[in-house]
């Protein structure tokens, strides 16, 4: 009897494992295109990173809720490392599991590290101003749309109540005067666990620390600090794993750290890739893959081996606690210390949209303007981003043909 049942046994499982490895493919292709689409699109650094995840998957698509979208923005406003794709990473890991995680993480980071990689391989042409260029300034009046989106979004959600406002107001002088953002970011959570809300979020509790991860970080960290700062291919990838583990602030912190880390890359170049990295959408840690290619003796390894150092660290952390910070979400002391780290994340992103959005990106009437109409039509006119992202491309080819 068993030699007839086991082989029906045995493909039953079989079916159930083919089955499963489908769906876990199908899930992970959905999100690596739509952070594809992101990586091809998000122009303006790691605040206007968080508008477009917030637009698309808490407004449009409804993978994250507001309470969980909050809670793990939280967390990686705390955590070291590159903030803006950490909370893609979680975002990813919500959707389809660790498989889920690393397809948000390559879709949203593959354009911009390939075009750094072109421009360290010799692509001087993406380095150089040109028509593109026009079309650049344009994707980042988009960037500002998005960014002043989010922050009247989130601060409806946020900041409710006079005093939540004021508080809001104070954090986003501070963040304006300081140069570091932890100090403020931990004393909003203070004040908030004191004076805040205590109604916990609501969002399921998860497992608890998942030390095996958190060795893995704990080890990079180790032997990162011990390694970086000498010379050879080893030194070299501790250099970028140190950097992409201390880095409090996300991308537009990190890219001077790298500058101490590897003071044998030419300043001018440096500074070209430094200029490329701000202008393209995405990460702005890919610009490990353009030092990649100029510190490592085979460029295209290099590269690839700059991007996992740079990332991964932070990723194994982000692992480590992200379960954990969901259970720990449902106690009322660090529910109310949740709500005040919020009304100070709002506050980060209308810092950000000063500096270094706006200021970068208007300088003119001309610009005001534009900008201010890409936010009447998504916001009141509900036209999709990836619309206003055709009309600017448009709009800037034609102001570069006038100026050409």
């Amino acid at each position: 009897m068993s030699l007839i049942i086991a082989p029906k046994s045995v493909l039953f499982s079989f079916t159930q494992f083919s089955t499963l490895a489908q769906a876990t493919m199908n899930r992970s292709l959905e999100i690596f295109i739509e952070f594809l689409r992101l990586g091809c699109t998000s122009f303006g650094g790691p605040a206007a990173h968080i508008g477009y995840f917030q637009r698309r998957f808490v407004a449009e698509l409804h993978w994250e809720s507001d309470t969980r979208f909050a809670n793990t923005l939280a967390l990686c406003q705390f955590l070291p490392g590159p903030s803006s794709s950490q909370l893609g990473f979680a975002i990813g890991y919500h959707r389809g599991g660790l498989a889920g995680a690393l397809a948000a993480f390559a879709g949203f980071t593959l354009p911009s590290a390939v075009l750094m990689l072109a421009a360290g391989l010799g692509a001087h042409w993406l380095l150089a101003p040109g028509l593109w260029a026009y079309v650049i300034a344009m994707l980042q009046l988009v960037a500002v749309v998005v960014v002043a989106d989010a922050v009247l979004t989130l601060g409806g959600r946020y900041c409710q109540g006079a005093g939540s406002r004021w508080l809001a107001g104070l954090w986003f002088l501070g963040f304006l005067i300081l140069p570091a953002q932890l100090p403020l970011l931990l004393l909003a959570a203070l004040v908030g666990a004191l004076t805040g809300r205590r109604t916990p979020s609501g969002v399921a509790a998860g497992r608890g620390i998942r030390w095996g991860w958190l060795a893995s970080a704990a080890t990079i960290a180790l032997a990162a600090a011990a390694l970086s700062g000498g010379e050879g291919s080893l030194a070299h990838s501790a250099g970028f794993a140190h950097a992409g583990l201390w880095v409090f602030g996300g991308g537009h912190v990190v890219l001077p750290m790298l500058q101490h880390q590897f003071p044998m890359v030419d300043s001018s170049q440096f500074l070209a890739g430094y200029g490329l990295a701000q202008a393209l959408p995405g990460p702005l840690f890919s610009f490990a893959a353009f030092l990649g290619t100029q510190v490592f003796a085979q460029p295209l390894l290099g590269a690839l081996v700059a991007l996992l150092a740079i990332f991964v660290p932070g990723f194994c952390l982000l692992l480590a606690l992200l379960d954990h910070w969901q259970a720990l979400t449902q106690k009322p002391r660090l529910a109310g210390a949740v709500a005040g780290l919020n009304t100070a994340v709002v506050a980060l992103l209308a810092a950000a949209l000063w500096h270094p959005v706006i200021s970068h990106s208007l300088f003119t009437l001309a610009d005001l303007a534009l900008a201010l109409m890409g936010l009447w039509l998504l916001r009141a006119r509900k036209l999709p981003v990836l619309a206003l992202l055709g009309l600017a491309v448009a709009v800037g080819l034609g102001r570069g043909f006038i100026a050409l």
